[in-house]
């Protein structure tokens, strides 16, 4: 693909799922590359949130092309996330009120738990076979949904796997891979994040370092939340064959239901 950069910058890909990243490169000089990135790309890097944003282009055909410091680094391992810092960058995006206000000028509704009971019955319908612990799951998120309704609602990232964090080798920390974030309740982030990664012994004081207390309302939103998107993460590899990770989500996925309902 012609990217238009001028002589002498050598391109090639940068892996990832989508296919949509660069790196460019011209001698010492080296650039991240991505095509019809994020449109709040801009606010995530004023607020330091991902690396440095250089410039934008549109090319000929529509496609949008963004430019972003090469930064060299590492991604964070499992054992990595119980870091302060971690709990402090993500308690710093969902309370960013201008990324909160971008989401909102370009339309985006708050993702809402029936909406996500619906996109998962609809997925079900369409794509997968029927499974009883995916049918218990359904009913499970049906019947709580409206204990978990809450007003609050922040920017989430929606993919805080380990993988979506670098460490700079300055020691900056950023959290990249923005193309699946919306607008939710924080319940969602951090449900994925204490249930994957923190001991549970560890969650009050991983979330005073994010800035809130462990509540009972939170607690019964994060489990919540985490059902619903496990559920769809079976339903993702399903799709896929990939019967091995089928198997390991939907054994979490059913544990998870069957500790709420022992509560």
């Amino acid at each position: 693909m012609n990217l238009n950069l001028g002589e002498g910058w050598q391109v090639s890909p940068a892996g990832g799922a989508t296919g949509e990243a660069y790196i460019a490169q011209q001698g010492d000089e080296k650039l991240f590359l991505k095509r019809n990135s994020s449109p709040f790309l801009a606010v995530l890097s004023a607020e330091g949130i991902v690396p440095k944003l250089l410039w934008t282009k549109r090319l000929e055909n529509g496609d949008v092309i963004t430019a972003q410091k090469w930064v060299s680094g590492n991604e964070l391992k499992a054992f990595e996330m119980n870091q302060s810092r971690v709990a402090q960058l993500l308690g710093k995006i969902h309370r960013s009120s201008e990324l909160l206000h971008m989401f909102k000028r370009i339309g985006n509704e708050p993702l809402t738990p029936h909406f996500i009971i619906e996109e998962i019955k609809q997925h079900l319908s369409n794509y997968y076979f029927e499974d009883d612990v995916l049918e218990e799951a359904l009913i499970f998120l049906y019947r709580r949904q409206e204990q978990v309704k809450h007003d609050e609602y922040v920017v989430c990232h929606c993919d805080v796997n380990h993988n979506n964090w670098m460490m700079s080798e300055d020691g900056d920390l950023f959290l990249i891979d923005w193309d699946g974030a919306t607008v939710a309740d924080p319940a969602l982030d951090l449900g994925l994040m204490l249930y994957l990664y923190i001991p549970e012994e560890e969650w009050t004081a991983w979330l005073n370092h994010y800035g809130i207390e462990l509540t009972e309302s939170l607690q019964m939103r994060m489990h919540w939340y985490v059902v619903s998107q496990l559920v769809l993460e079976v339903i993702w590899h399903g799709k896929r064959g990939k019967d091995e990770e089928v198997t390991r989500w939907k054994a979490f996925v059913q544990n998870l239901i069957k500790n709420q309902s022992a509560e």
